[in-house]
């Protein structure tokens, strides 16, 4: 058969199939080769450099995902949400547990707060007759305007009335030093950091996956490693020195003196 796209067309799309996993390979191949009259599986089978038959299960697998979708997912379709039985006194049961685990903010009565978690009322509404899941515990915690929240550093503690007096006074003391070529640094002890095969945050480049243990356990570490950073003002430059025991004021001034 004639061939249906240009050279830098089909370089891209072999590029991209490259690119996909064996699944959205499959998927990928047959979603191409239903754009094209008969005799499109060979050709994108000889494009993508992909057998046949792998092209036909994509199509088949792109049939079960639609039915999937439009068959099974209906709009208002699953397992309707199982209503609490009225008149149970679950709910007067439920603030009983939570009023003897409840701490309070006593300068505002409404903002109240309970140390226990789901399961744990799951277990205390058992004792007292109720075979309820965790999903009914979040329920009634959302009810009565429980809400899983992080505590805000909003509340402010105020200012001296001479703090920006003492920071004008720094930056002026800061240039006289730097006028009269004395050296100003600037000094900052690091997050510590344990020595071993624990996890990092990030990602590299590498052939194959790199294993780390799965907890980050002190008592596995062979040591751990102190970062003192020093920046010089006046020569705009910085260096970081690394430690391997203990942060004392004697490493932090050998540091200095690197």
């Amino acid at each position: 058969m004639s061939f249906p796209y240009k050279k830098n067309i089909e370089k891209s799309m072999k590029k991209f199939y490259d690119s996909l996993c064996e699944k959205n390979k499959r998927r990928y191949a047959a979603i191409e080769s239903e754009k094209l009259s008969h005799g499109g599986v060979n050709y994108i089978s000889a494009l993508l450099e992909c057998d046949p038959k792998t092209i036909r299960q994509g199509k088949k697998e792109l049939t079960e995902l639609e039915l999937d979708i439009t068959g099974i997912r209906q709009p208002g379709g699953g397992r309707k949400k199982r209503p609490l039985p009225l008149n149970s006194g679950i709910d007067q049961d439920f603030l009983d547990i939570l009023q003897q685990h409840t701490a309070g903010n006593p300068m505002n009565s409404s903002i109240r707060w309970t140390y226990l978690k789901p399961r744990e009322i799951v277990s205390e509404l058992l004792k007292k007759g109720y075979s309820v899941s965790r999903n009914i515990v979040r329920y009634l915690l959302k009810k009565h305007e429980y809400v899983k929240r992080k505590a805000q550093k909003n509340i402010t503690m105020g200012g001296h009335p001479d703090r920006n007096a003492q920071f004008e006074n720094i930056t002026q003391l800061k240039q006289d030093y730097l006028d009269a070529g004395n050296p100003v640094i600037s000094m900052d002890t690091k997050k510590k950091e344990l020595l071993g095969t624990f996890y990092r945050n990030g990602s590299l480049y590498t052939q194959a996956a790199i294993q780390t243990n799965d907890h980050d356990f002190p008592s596995s570490a062979t040591g751990s490693v102190i970062p003192h950073g020093f920046y010089d003002l006046k020569r705009n430059t910085g260096y970081i020195t690394l430690g391997t025991s203990h942060d004392t004021s004697e490493f932090a001034c050998d540091s200095l003196f690197q």
